[in-house]
């Protein structure tokens, strides 16, 4: 029996390769725009973290950490609206299942945030000054998430 001649092996993707790909994607104006706009909505999830966080920490007299976890699910609400309809509005999918993918790339921001937060305030840092630090710290991580799997095309 004739065997078919065998496909070649894929090459294995180089770094060279994903420079390149990156490089690409930093020459991209949309790219940069999306930035912007994921900047400004998280400026005002910023604003709306630290308000609710003040709150419940200073108003309801919450553990801070229990604070951070409460001001997080009210900022995320209004990040995910506002990245859906107006930063991303182009890549917008199915709303459970964007939703969802965004609740798990925020959900892996929180963890880091609360290391950040918790490690901040051990050293010495005050609550507030210590949370308004560690968001600022996950933002890059919470934007490529976000990018390049929440509101994928």
């Amino acid at each position: 029996m004739i065997e078919p001649p065998a496909t070649p092996p894929a090459t294995p993707s180089t770094g060279r390769d994903h420079v390149q790909r990156v490089g690409r994607a930093l020459g991209r104006r949309r790219n940069w725009e999306q930035l912007a706009k994921f900047c400004v909505v998280g400026a005002s999830g910023y604003l709306v973290n630290l308000v609710v966080y003040t709150f419940l920490l200073d108003g309801a007299g919450l553990h801070y950490l229990v604070a951070a976890v409460g001001s997080f699910l009210v900022a995320v609400v209004n990040n995910y609206w506002w990245n859906r309809h107006w930063t991303f509005r182009v890549e917008r999918g199915h709303l459970g299942a964007q939703g969802l993918r965004f609740l798990v790339v925020s959900t892996l921001s929180l963890v880091a945030n609360l290391v950040v937060l918790h490690t901040l305030v051990q050293l010495g840092l005050g609550e507030i000054l210590a949370q308004a630090i560690a968001i600022v710290f996950v933002t890059p991580l919470n934007f490529v998430g976000n990018k390049i799997w929440s509101f994928r095309r």
